[in-house]
């Protein structure tokens, strides 16, 4: 007998993150989703961001496509010859901002 597929709610329930560990992914995730709007926004290809920051273009891919997290420098590498940084904002503020 086949095992059955879990959607992903009965996956991610099976995980048993805390709630500190969902908000790393999430952080993670909104990170990557700026790098990438950043990016487009500038009308960079992945192999352009690749020339302006020495970074491989395989190595953004695997960032964008989330399969491997990037460090703080190696996205700060990626944003600032986009004309954008990291910034650190109290939780209430950002909750604020929406």
């Amino acid at each position: 007998m086949k095992d059955k597929e879990l959607t992903w709610d009965e996956f991610e329930k099976t995980l048993k993150l805390t709630p500190e560990e969902e908000q790393e992914i999430r952080f993670e995730e909104e990170l990557i989703e700026m790098e990438i709007k950043a990016r487009e926004k500038a009308r960079l290809s992945q192999r352009d961001l690749s020339e302006k920051t020495g970074i491989k273009q395989s190595a953004i891919a695997r960032i964008e496509k989330r399969r491997c997290s990037p460090s703080a420098s190696t996205l700060i590498r990626l944003l600032v010859p986009m004309g954008y940084t990291l910034r650190i904002v109290p939780i209430n503020e950002k909750k604020n901002e929406k």
